[in-house]
């Protein structure tokens, strides 16, 4: 569906598979932020969209993948230049993934305290001012405005006793993402700070969606939700390295770049980051869903899958680092149903998460 922003006049398409099969939906314009109103009941019907084809897992390879391959153009496991594939690039990605920055063994420890109903206060404290970096960028977003605390907070402990554990799990997460997710990424098409952001909204809304529906998983699913691109980090090199692959894959705009990850690279991103989050230890059940957030139905009813997906979804409507890949992809038709979301809550988690990233992004510049 071709949209038009009344305020700014930009006009941009998003895939009716992205949008509810009923109903209306209102949400802000990536360019001006002016509301902007959908009535789908007024849509014209047609034929419902393909169903994307499933490829395979982890580049072992079958007839619909070869299939899929020779059509654009790529063979199936010998790619142009003898560039790997499936499990021996696996292997070669994890490696160089060492130089990505670890999931601080601070940032482990202090998850396992706020989880552990006898821990104290000055136990978290006492490991996180082991880790200097950390600690001050969780005193910078401690004291953005925010969370209303502009200037109160004065040390992790104080932190802790103010805002309390499950608020400051969330502030830990994210001085780790500020710097691991803060790169350009040529391959994905994302400016410095494109992914940050977009990440940032994504772990709001999981957390929204989270806290009105399955309250108890709230803090969970803000962390799933910051980390669920973190395969595209270690991802880009090997993309741009193939660019050439993805444009012929993309050519004919049929296939998704999800899709393409997967006919090219053997796996997608979701899949690489579950392996980084194994050897983070990562609890399991976060892991999961950012392994299916794109595609939550096969996560064996994972519910933090489905939340991630939907606020993942929302994020990029909104405009959120988008990216080369951003508008393509499409949200699964249960995951409403699933939640028990309307599109009119489905607006409000959208305009709730934009103004949450403007203001951590706003505070952060300023620091």
């Amino acid at each position: 569906m071709k949209v038009v922003c009344s305020a700014c006049h930009r006009s941009f398409n998003i895939p009716d598979e992205r949008l509810p099969k009923k109903d209306s939906i209102a949400f802000p314009c990536p360019s001006c932020k002016a509301m902007i109103t959908l009535d789908l009941r007024s849509r014209p019907s047609g034929a419902p969209p393909a169903p994307q084809r499933e490829m395979a897992n982890r580049g072992t390879g079958n007839a619909e993948t070869a299939a899929t391959a020779a059509t654009a153009g790529i063979p199936e496991a010998a790619e142009p230049g003898g560039l790997p594939s499936g499990e021996k690039l696996i292997k070669r990605i994890l490696q160089a993934a060492k130089d990505l920055p670890p999931m601080p063994q601070t940032t482990i420890k202090a998850h396992k305290i706020i989880k552990d109903p006898n821990a104290s206060f000055e136990d978290l404290a006492a490991v996180m001012e082991m880790d200097q970096a950390i600690a001050t960028r969780v005193l910078r977003m401690a004291n953005s405005s925010y969370y209303g605390m502009s200037g109160n907070v004065s040390s992790i402990q104080h932190a802790s006793t103010i805002l309390g554990l499950k608020v400051l799990e969330e502030l830990i997460v994210m001085a780790w993402s500020t710097k691991a997710l803060a790169s350009r990424m040529e391959g994905y098409g994302l400016e410095s700070g494109d992914l940050w952001q977009h990440s940032l909204g994504v772990a709001f809304g999981s957390k929204i969606i989270a806290g009105s529906k399955n309250p108890d998983m709230a803090n969970d699913a803000f962390s799933a939700g910051l980390i669920h691109d973190v395969g595209k980090l270690v991802l880009d090199p090997y993309i741009l390295e193939r660019r050439a692959l993805f444009t012929t894959f993309l050519a004919d705009g049929k296939e998704t770049f999800l899709s393409a990850e997967k006919a090219i690279l053997g796996f997608d991103h979701g899949e690489i980051a579950a392996e980084l989050c194994t050897n983070w230890k990562v609890p399991d059940n976060l892991a999961t869903a950012i392994r299916y957030h794109h595609s939550p139905a096969a996560s064996d009813g994972s519910r933090l899958a489905y939340i991630v997906h939907m606020a993942d979804v929302i994020a990029l409507m909104s405009g959120m680092g988008a990216g080369v890949d951003g508008m393509q992809y499409a949200m699964d038709h249960e995951v409403m149903e699933k939640l028990g979301m309307t599109s009119e809550e489905m607006s409000k988690v959208m305009v709730q998460i934009v103004e949450a990233v403007q203001a951590i992004s706003a505070d952060m510049q300023q620091a």
